[in-house]
């Protein structure tokens, strides 16, 4: 099995990259995705969110308002560090379930928003890095997203920086241009991981 992790800002393109790693034959463990399944109305997890930052963070249907959570941790890196502590470990034992069914001659991708910034790059055999410039990210955020420029701007603020993220990276993708151009790095890269792993460079 070789075990890669798969990292970029936000706004950066690192989901089309997965996406595209998947059409290939990568096993994708999606740390986004199980965030949002731990914290599914009836969990441990929304009970346990709920506690820490009360109804409000509810809709009326007794789910997770993920703007009005945002709107909370992404202003005071207190609350944040208080949810990371509720939902981090929950998703990484989901994916430990998921990587260890995976089979052992996988290629497992994890894709992993912040990878650099909770130190996780040496549980991987290599990680690669989705890299855009701020300027870039802010205006995909605000055009694609709808963000406002100042949401964007807290949005990047509570991530790595660019120069954090470049420091793990075993392989880096520039997305900085069209789409277009996007494939074909992410093809190089994908022959890059079948060479490793044919090449015995994973962990069993």
């Amino acid at each position: 099995m070789l075990k890669v992790g798969l990292t970029g800002g936000i706004g950066a393109g690192k989901s089309e990259v997965s996406r595209l790693l998947a059409g290939y034959g990568a096993v994708v463990v999606d740390a986004d995705r199980i965030a949002r399944e731990v914290v599914e109305p009836g969990t441990p997890g929304l009970a346990a969110v709920v506690e820490a930052f009360g109804d409000s963070v509810l809709t009326a249907d007794g789910h997770l308002d993920r703007p009005a959570l945002g709107a909370v941790v992404f202003a005071d890196p207190a609350e944040l560090r208080t949810l990371n502590a509720i939902v981090h470990p929950l998703v990484g034992a989901r994916s430990a379930e998921l990587e260890a069914a995976a089979g052992a001659d996988a290629i497992v991708v994890h894709d992993v928003p912040l990878l650099a910034e909770n130190g996780l790059a040496p549980l991987y055999d290599l990680v690669v890095v989705v890299d855009a410039a701020p300027a870039t990210q802010l205006a995909r955020l605000t055009a694609l997203r709808g963000m406002t420029e100042e949401e964007a701007r807290a949005r990047m603020a509570a991530q790595a920086t660019r120069e954090d993220r470049l420091a793990v990276a075993t392989l880096v993708i520039d997305n900085d241009g069209p789409l277009e151009a996007l494939e074909p790095q992410v093809r190089k890269v994908w022959e890059e991981l079948t060479a490793r792993a044919g090449a015995g460079a994973g962990t069993q």
